[in-house]
């Protein structure tokens, strides 16, 4: 909660998924209540009703791209703003009860995101192993544990817990996939802007304007404030009506978001805030300073300009 550090976090469960190991790379949850919820809107839902202080969900997988239930949840409902965000290199593990021969696993466990993010490698190393659907990765390890499949196809987090000896290390078809989680709390004041940050939003356009959506891209491109993702999700009221979802790099503490948060307002059916907060990179690099011209200080320096000349003050 802003203003109070959360202690009573809710994730995506069941324990021993990815969305475990994420929330665990957070000091203060590390530290805190974590409690498993069996869905993305029950999650968010806890915080909603006040029954959590934040809960971690996936947003987004460079390899499957966006999840769907997280945005239509961050569209609708009571607002939930995104604090933190967590970047978390995705790399399964292929486990059983014993050490066995590749060769001889006939069955493996797994969610279809994992499957299909390991295809290849499935397809290379397992050939004649049949892979059967999941709920989860956690699901995967206690089912293979169990002794109900050859193999599963988990999360390193599910290895000990489910005491499975490890296979293979690393499967997958992209070894540098990623996954990307929002960390929501209920609204409050933004943190404060550390120079690398993401401003996340949810507009609907009128349906009834032409170039829409070129107005919304202009509104951003003119103050230098650059877009680094946008998805669509039909808002299931009628055939073509869309909330498009924008992260854009800049805080709303800074006068060009400002500005172009304004300027979305005028041409937006509606504008939802979800939030301005650090970039999580997993690599160092230079925060991108801001066009020529387009500095807090540039805009002060223009603005002082104008309210001289609405004084009477040509100089």
């Amino acid at each position: 909660m802003p203003g109070t550090p959360p202690t009573r976090f809710v994730y995506l469960g069941p324990e021993g998924t990815f969305t475990e190991a994420a929330l665990r790379t957070i000091p203060a949850a590390e530290h805190g209540l974590r409690t498993p919820a069996r869905s993305v809107p029950e999650a968010l839902e806890a915080v909603r009703s006040g029954d959590a202080d934040a809960a971690l969900v996936p947003l987004e997988n460079s390899v499957g791209g966006a999840i769907p239930v997280t945005l239509d949840e961050l569209a609708t409902g009571s607002p939930l703003m995104i604090t933190r965000e967590v970047v978390l290199p995705v790399e399964f593990v292929l486990a059983a009860r014993s050490l066995t021969p590749l060769a001889d696993i006939r069955t493996i466990a797994a969610h279809p995101q994992a499957s299909a993010q390991c295809r290849n490698w499935l397809r290379a190393h397992t050939p004649d192993a049949t892979v059967i659907d999941v709920l989860s990765n956690a699901a995967a390890a206690i089912a293979a544990a169990a002794g109900e499949f050859d193999a599963a196809l988990c999360a390193p987090i599910g290895v000990p817990r489910n005491r499975l000896t490890v296979l293979a290390e690393k499967v997958a078809d992209h070894s540098d996939a990623v996954t990307r989680f929002a960390l929501l709390t209920r609204p409050g004041p933004a943190t404060e802007p550390t120079g690398d940050d993401v401003t996340s939003l949810a507009l609907s356009i009128r349906h009834d304007q032409v170039g829409a959506l070129l107005s919304v891209l202009t509104e951003l491109s003119v103050r230098g404030v650059n877009l680094s993702r946008i998805e669509s999700r039909p808002t299931g009221e009628q055939l073509g009506t869309y909330v498009f979802f924008l992260d854009c790099t800049g805080h709303v503490a800074e006068t060009r978001m400002g500005e172009a948060l304004k300027g979305l307002r005028r041409v937006c059916a509606e504008v939802r805030f979800l939030g301005s907060y650090p970039r999580h990179r997993l690599t160092p690099e230079e925060p991108v300073p801001s066009p020529p011209g387009l500095s807090d200080t540039d805009f002060a320096d223009s603005a002082a300009w104008l309210a001289r000349l609405r004084a009477g003050d040509s100089a």
